[in-house]
């Protein structure tokens, strides 16, 4: 294990403060399908799973949507474009907001695919 990668990881995916909540932190027991965590500490926590693999290529499959909008800002802003900033990501969202900082956007409405180039 890289404990500084691991670190930086957590920052970068809004956990410190969950870990400091949990009795034994990051050697608590997660329950069966992460029980005794919220919908967001669960999204958070796959994220830094995915983010810790250093892949080339990351599928997020709505990522913001179980958090705040505080978390999904900090989020958006240390992990997608600080932490992924030189990699491929495939992003489906519903927060259109974040949209103009991407290269490019493929819009799905009625079922019919449509694509904008920035």
């Amino acid at each position: 294990m890289d404990e500084v990668r691991y670190q930086e990881v957590l920052k970068k995916c809004c956990l410190v403060e969950d870990l400091e909540t949990l009795p034994f932190g990051d050697l608590t027991v997660i329950g069966e399908r992460g029980i005794n965590l919220s919908g967001g500490q669960k999204q958070r926590v796959q994220l830094a799973r995915a983010l810790y693999q250093n892949a080339d290529i990351y599928l997020l499959d709505d990522p913001f949507s179980a958090v705040d909008a505080q978390t999904a800002t900090s989020l958006f802003n240390e992990y997608l474009m600080g932490a992924l900033s030189e990699k491929t990501v495939l992003l489906v969202t519903h927060q259109v907001h974040f949209l103009p900082a991407f290269d490019s956007i493929l819009a799905a409405e009625h079922h019919d695919l449509f694509s904008l180039h920035f």
